[in-house]
């Protein structure tokens, strides 16, 4: 009896070194277009630098995560999963108690920091309160801790992702930043996306914009503050900041206006809005040194939410996360810092219909010929004013916003 429990013991484990076998990454079960992708990025990673010996030992066992965001899999035609900024409302992005909370830290961080954050401005001219908003908006202050590894992030975007070629790169500058000893993947985790750091820097932006501001001789936008405000600072600055310019103002339209104002087509000089009758909500006036500033209005809830009136360095901000409402949260945030308060329009954009019906509203626009951009489930501005356009045609309510109501009445044109 005691033979066959011996035996029996032992064959189960066989049996749990066998399940144990077919789990791990290395055996023949795993991915073999994945690593035959790998192997293709060889010549690249040695051309920057990287040793066979680094390549192997960080990606010879790497499998990729099928659950990440904006990924398309064998099989589908579109994306899975879409970012914050373009699955939610404003109402529910602009979190009015996540920005009250923010707004106090931040101005907390303001005088902590005050010295550092002087240095910046005179050195980068990029203001105070915008990079602590950057720094709240992407981790919040440093409380959130980033879930992913880096490298498992970067080599599944570039081998399933609907941006490949952004992030092959991305992974071999990853490759050499590990191997030059300038990130370690076991403590420094990453976004979705591969972002990295308090400020959120993509390895290529690391490699070029980084900032010793400390000066310890690190770039190190991890664990010093100094650092990372001023790397932020240096990548503003680098996609375009203008010194002393704001991000935009929240504004009253005109009686005859409407969000068909929106879009960067429509950019003039910010006196020429003036004269249309727009004006800031809050009653200032336009400084004089801004008229001749080129601005554009920006209504990113439709006719369900405010207006704006923004300048160059709202893009300058989309540049760093390119989403309306990315935007608008940072310079929302960075004026609630500096004293400012709520939004004086109020913000009751319907439910946002799903990526595949926006789609749908992108490909029955573009089909009737009007100039859509880009066919992506995302309701930006060319989008937004796209459907302004269709509605005012058509004679129906004009909001500018993708809902059942303009994609039910495409549906039944197509049909006539």
């Amino acid at each position: 009896m005691s033979r066959l429990r011996s035996i029996a013991g032992r064959a189960v484990a066989a049996v749990v070194l066998m399940v144990m076998a077919l789990a791990s990454p290395s055996n023949a079960a795993r991915d073999p277009a994945f690593r035959k992708f790998l192997d293709g990025l060889k010549p690249e990673a040695r051309a920057k630098g990287v040793t066979d010996a680094t390549f192997e030992r960080l990606l010879g066992t790497l499998e990729p995560d099928r659950t990440l965001p904006d990924l398309i899999l064998p099989g589908q035609t579109r994306a899975q999963g879409k970012q914050a900024e373009f699955t939610k409302t404003p109402l529910e992005y602009l979190n009015l108690p996540q920005l009250e909370r923010l707004a106090a830290q931040g101005r907390q961080l303001a005088q902590q920091h005050a010295a550092t954050l002087a240095a910046i401005e005179k050195q980068m001219g990029v203001e105070r309160h915008i990079l602590l908003a950057i720094w709240g908006r992407e981790t919040a202050f440093g409380t959130y801790k980033l879930p992913h590894d880096v490298l498992r992030v970067l080599a599944t975007q570039a081998y399933l992702g609907r941006r490949k070629e952004t992030f092959r790169p991305e992974l071999v500058i990853a490759l050499k930043m590990i191997q030059d000893g300038n990130l370690n993947p076991a403590t420094m985790k990453a976004s979705w996306a591969g972002a990295l750091g308090l400020t959120q820097f993509l390895p290529s932006e690391y490699e070029s914009l980084a900032v010793d501001m400390d000066g310890d001789g690190k770039k190190d936008i991890w664990n010093s503050v100094p650092d990372a405000l001023a790397s932020a600072a240096n990548q503003l600055k680098a996609k375009g900041w203008t010194a002393g310019q704001p991000w935009g103002y929240e504004v009253r339209l005109p009686a005859n206006g409407s969000c068909l104002f929106e879009g960067q087509p429509n950019t003039q000089p910010a006196r020429n809005w003036v004269k249309t009758g727009i004006a800031r909500i809050d009653g200032k006036p336009i400084a004089e040194r801004l008229l001749n500033e080129p601005a554009f209005i920006l209504t990113p809830g439709g006719s369900y939410g405010p207006a704006f009136l923004v300048f160059e360095n709202f893009m300058v901000l989309k540049r760093y996360n390119f989403a309306d409402l990315y935007a608008v949260f940072v310079g929302h945030l960075a004026d609630r810092m500096a004293g400012g308060g709520n939004f004086a329009t109020a913000w009751t954009t319907p439910r946002i219909i799903s990526t595949r019906e926006i789609e749908e509203i992108q490909e029955r626009l573009q089909a009737r010929g009007l100039p859509v951009e880009k066919i992506d489930g995302k309701a930006g501005m060319n989008t937004r004013n796209l459907i302004g356009q269709y509605q005012k045609a058509s004679g129906i309510k004009i909001d500018c916003w993708p809902g059942a109501d303009v994609l039910s009445h495409l549906r039944r044109q197509a049909a006539r």
